[in-house]
């Protein structure tokens, strides 16, 4: 059985699922997403993209959330169906 390998948050496109593996970030930036609900195996949908990709629209946990390019690409996501 081939298993994927956790890809950046920010790699994911509008429609697409995926379930929080890790955050990578440190520090204010790490406790800030932890206290939005990106917690190790918390479900997320991608919405939308802004019009040059950042930031993205995001459904976690019930709630929209927007988030930069560079704190999504923080967070590593394994994508399910």
């Amino acid at each position: 059985m081939t298993q994927n390998l956790p890809i950046p948050l920010s790699l994911l496109q509008p429609g697409d699922q995926g379930e929080v593996v890790q955050i990578q970030a440190q520090g204010q930036v790490r406790q800030r997403l932890l206290e939005m609900g990106f917690i190790r195996g918390a479900r997320l949908r991608v919405e939308k993209l802004a019009p040059l990709g950042d930031p993205m629209e995001l459904v976690i946990k019930g709630y929209h959330l927007s988030l930069r390019r560079d704190e999504s690409s923080c967070i590593l996501v394994q994508p399910v169906s």
